[in-house]
């Protein structure tokens, strides 16, 4: 039976309705799709920042419950789990077995199917590049009733366009995908303070040489000798310990309780938490060993953290620009950001290597990659955002579709050719129609 609760973005914006929400408990019993009169979309836990887990008038199909392990070969490390399963629940159940995740994005809140439809990234793409490259196969099921194996060499093409495809080739079922060993729960780590982004430059080049995980807070909002300065995060899995016999404490989440007023995000609030975050370390450089939790999720500690950038939202902005000229175009991005007024307590800074997805929409290519929140303050955010644009494209940059929620068309089909020929591949899905709302909003 539908339900009443409409889903949301993690970035809370835009606000849409959608005709039904229909729940899905079990992968053998899913409701008849080609029965539906409207278009369809998958959605699990929302976390998606921009609107591509929407489905505006349409309706949404709540894979959440989909939370089933299938199997497990401990030889080749091949996990085969229901797509509805969070990130959260198979380290729970597979780190203490001495596995980890192949990549793995900011929060772990997130589906496997949500992984793969956003072929999420995370600290270690120069290495691993994104998740969909370590997907084996998944079962698919079309709009038409149809269920597909796809896998690199069995409907390869869907396959292709499923890795990134933000849900719009159909409902991922299960999937199966490589873990990677590690020996306990720790990472070794470092954080580098950096005062420049030539200085980030150098670090960067050092680190990724030898170091699986790497990332950097940096300052958009200050004076001129603040901005571009951050510290940087590099670390590798520890191999010095046992794993341990008993398991970490569960801590109580903090939470936002209520939406903040949107006068609480200034550029004073901001820049007085950039100098905080930034001096709280005393030395240039720290090293220390951490548990994997507040290495890769330190947002996850704080539920609904995103009431505090009010009951307007905001907007996740992430973008990767060329090497070539990359540092030139990142300054003048970040002076028009610092110019702005507008800025993000937390704004993410890294490179991305040359490591290929099979994904045919797939956002990660070799280049710096910012990633920033903007609260919404209405048309001067979207002014903002539309200057940002025209500096990305100007520097040959590309926007990440996954975490947009005001792309332009002309953009999206400039950033991703490949997009052109999704409609075929698509049909017969009816899903090519919520495809138009997310792809071209």
């Amino acid at each position: 039976m539908p339900t009443s609760n409409m889903p949301q973005s993690w970035g809370r914006f835009p606000r849409v309705k959608h005709s039904h929400v229909v729940p899905v408990y079990w992968r053998h019993e899913v409701p008849q799709l080609d029965t539906f009169e409207t278009s369809i979309l998958p959605f699990a836990y929302g976390r998606s920042y921009g609107d591509s887990c929407l489905n505006e008038g349409g309706i949404s199909l709540d894979v959440s419950n989909l939370r089933h392990f299938i199997s497990f070969d401990e030889e080749e490390g091949l996990l085969r789990c229901e797509a509805g399963i969070s990130l959260a629940e198979v380290l729970e159940v597979m780190v203490p077995r001495g596995w980890f995740l192949p990549v793995t994005p900011g929060t772990k809140f997130v589906s496997v199917g949500g992984a793969i439809a956003n072929d999420v990234h995370g600290k270690n793409h120069h290495k691993a590049g994104t998740f969909g490259c370590h997907v084996t196969q998944l079962e698919l099921l079309r709009s038409d009733g149809t269920h597909l194996l796809c896998s690199p060499t069995e409907n390869s093409e869907l396959f292709q366009a499923t890795i990134g495809g933000l849900g719009l080739t159909g409902v991922i079922l299960w999937a199966e995908f490589r873990l990677k060993r590690v020996q306990n729960p720790y990472i070794q780590m470092d954080n580098i303070q950096f005062g420049s982004l030539d200085e980030y430059r150098q670090v960067a080049e050092e680190s990724d040489k030898d170091f699986e995980y790497t990332v950097s807070w940096v300052v958009c909002l200050g004076n001129e000798k603040e901005v571009g300065r951050g510290i940087y995060t590099r670390g590798n899995h520890d191999t010095t310990r046992p794993m341990p016999t008993d398991t970490q404490a569960k801590h109580l989440p903090l939470a936002v309780p209520f939406d903040f007023p949107s006068f609480t995000l200034n550029r004073l609030t901001i820049r007085a938490f950039n100098l905080a975050y930034y001096n709280k370390q005393l030395v240039k450089r720290v090293h220390k060993i951490e548990h994997y939790d507040p290495f890769f999720y330190p947002l996850d500690a704080i539920h609904t953290w995103n009431r505090m950038y009010g009951k307007r939202g905001f907007f996740q902005y992430q973008f990767v620009i060329p090497f070539e000229g990359g540092y030139d175009a990142m300054a003048e991005i970040m002076r028009e950001i610092n110019h702005s007024g507008e800025g993000s307590f937390l704004t993410v800074l890294k490179s991305f290597g040359d490591v290929r997805s099979p994904g045919m929409l797939s956002f990660p290519r070799p280049g710096l990659t910012l990633a920033l929140d903007f609260a919404n303050h209405g048309s001067k955010t979207f002014r903002l955002l539309d200057r940002l644009d025209a500096l990305v494209n100007a520097a040959g940059g590309h926007i990440y579709p996954a975490k947009d929620a005001r792309m332009h068309p002309e953009d999206f089909q400039r950033y991703f050719p490949a997009g052109r020929s999704l409609n075929t591949i698509l049909i017969p899905s009816s899903l090519q129609v919520s495809g138009v709302v997310s792809l071209n909003p």
